[in-house]
């Protein structure tokens, strides 16, 4: 049964990193097979752990309504999906990729969330661990895309903006009713020593707090010359961070 984690939180709080991060982890240590998916239609999950991805659900959807009428006979709407998916599914030694991408036209948004929620349901028992990079926002929790999670790492900068978007998402997670297992806090890009008041506001919010990632240039570096953080080394700040947290829930 696979094991999956998920990663939320607004905008520009580093969830591709921390999701990289963690698929480099996860490699480092065997729990293999891995699912990465990229669940925002701004793909860069792929970039960010070394994969190039050529299609994604959206573009594959674009081109299905397009040509609708043309399907191979006898063969149904979802198996010639099911089929143009499975295609697009980035094969690599321990780990596959499969991305959202960008909606393409009228309601084809709505739609590629649907095929993802129905896809992913089908691949998730090939694989043991599955991480999802979600978009910025609370799309895919308000249409229920995301509702069987094992770890749901709510993500923040070290910025009260950050954490107070963390626990609304966090209550949209409760008035939604979904199957989160386990829910918890990361601050990402902190000092060495997170301020007192940073502490207090996380307080406030209930959330239990997984740790802090700590601010690493090394990132930044990689980011800017398009280099895969699964490459970078294990005794980065950032890498230690990751490691010494997730050592404490993944077993």
């Amino acid at each position: 049964m696979s094991y999956i984690i998920a990663l939320a939180g607004k905008g520009g709080v580093g969830k591709t990193s921390i999701a990289a991060l963690i698929v480099k982890y996860l490699l480092k240590n065997n729990k293999t097979p891995i699912l990465a998916l990229d669940a925002d239609p701004n793909s860069n999950f792929a970039e960010s752990i070394g994969i190039n991805i050529d299609d994604t659900i959206g573009s594959v959807l674009a081109d299905f309504l397009k040509n609708r009428g043309e399907l191979p006979p006898g063969m149904t709407k979802q198996s010639f999906l099911d089929l143009k998916l499975h295609q697009i599914l980035k094969e690599g030694k321990n780990i596959d990729m499969m991305a959202m991408g960008a909606p393409e036209g009228p309601g084809c948004y709505c739609a590629a969330n649907s095929i993802l929620k129905d896809y992913f349901e089908k691949l998730a028992t090939n694989y043991k661990y599955i991480v999802i990079d979600n978009e910025a926002g609370m799309e895919h929790f308000s249409r229920k895309n995301n509702s069987k999670i094992d770890l749901l790492i709510m993500c923040s900068n070290y910025s009260l903006k950050g954490i107070k978007t963390a626990k609304r998402l966090s209550d949209l997670v409760d008035a939604l009713g979904l199957e989160i297992k386990e829910r918890v806090l990361i601050v990402n890009q902190t000092p060495e020593q997170i301020d007192q008041g940073i502490l207090e506001e996380i307080k406030k919010t209930g959330l239990q707090l997984m740790g802090s990632i700590v601010s690493d240039n090394l990132i930044e570096e990689f980011e800017i010359n398009g280099k895969a953080l699964t490459e970078l080394p294990d005794d980065t700040k950032a890498y230690r961070s990751i490691e010494m947290l997730l050592n404490k829930y993944i077993n």
